[in-house]
């Protein structure tokens, strides 16, 4: 035999020996068993180990990550909030609330009527959030002016006989307590939203203590008939008055429906009380 008749392997990957089979040799006599391959188990170089650990640490760092996320929420739910940062943030409100959550469509006036009777009042317009200076009277503008006047939403509904219209609006601020308790008895009639200045009847203004936040009121009959000089819904409600938006019980209806729209903007406006912790099993 020749050198040319000699038979050439083909060419191997010059990978890891471990992971391959011996090599034919062509000089062996015939019937010769063949080497077997080595088993043993695979070599790791530097760079696998090097790789292995790199993913390791990274989906350790995930996991970590993760559970520290979880934590820091959890942590952040269970942290209580100061009244300070809860007045605060009710101020926003107004762009955070479900129109129908601040003004619902129907208010139930349960034993808000004269003689402690029940009272239905249904939505009937909503004005969109407007600037102060042009959804309040001038007579407001002077003492607003100290608190940062942000936003006034609007509403007005009628009562079950459709005789009265109701107008209530509530303006946000951003000043803080002191400044708005300042506002306390400095606020005149307010102006309606849905009928004229010269048809308010019975009002209320009040300054929420939660919230940097006033909520008023402004009752008016509903066939637009005028009233010479509006009455404060404290007053319209004693028995002693005897003026037409008295004996009309423009003043319940005045102070039903403020009454029922603040309690509800009170409840949101209230800092969340804290969650209790279960007592550990014995």
């Amino acid at each position: 035999m020749t050198m040319s008749d000699r038979h050439t392997a083909p060419p191997t990957d010059p990978g890891d020996p471990g992971d391959q089979a011996a090599p034919h040799d062509p000089w062996a006599a015939p019937g010769a068993e063949a080497p077997q391959a080595r088993t043993g188990p695979a070599r790791t170089g530097p760079a696998r180990t090097a790789a292995a650990a790199i993913a390791t640490a990274a989906g350790l760092a995930l996991i970590g990550g993760a559970a520290f996320g979880v934590w820091s929420d959890h942590h952040a739910r269970q942290r209580p909030v100061t009244p300070a940062a809860a007045y605060r943030t009710a101020g926003s409100l107004w762009r955070e609330t479900p129109i129908d959550t601040l003004f619902p469509p129907t208010l139930d006036g349960r034993g808000a009527g004269p003689g402690g009777s029940d009272r239905t009042w249904t939505r009937v317009a909503l004005a969109p959030d407007a600037e102060c200076a042009t959804a309040l009277p001038a007579t407001w503008q002077a003492p607003l002016a100290p608190t940062g006047c942000t936003r006034v939403l609007r509403a007005t509904y009628t009562d079950a006989t459709r005789s009265a219209l109701i107008s209530v609006g509530m303006v946000f601020t951003t000043a803080d307590g002191p400044a708005m308790t300042a506002l306390k008895g400095r606020l005149p009639v307010p102006s309606g939203y849905g009928f004229a200045d010269g048809q308010r009847g019975a009002w209320t203004v009040s300054v929420l203590p939660e919230a940097p936040v006033v909520l008023y009121s402004v009752s008016a009959f509903a066939d637009g008939r005028p009233v010479a000089s509006p009455r404060p819904a404290a007053d319209a409600v004693k028995k002693d008055d005897t003026s037409a938006v008295a004996r009309a019980g423009l003043g319940y209806e005045a102070k039903g429906v403020a009454d029922r729209i603040e309690r509800a903007l009170r409840a949101l406006a209230a800092p969340p009380t804290p969650t209790a912790k279960p007592e550990p099993s014995r």
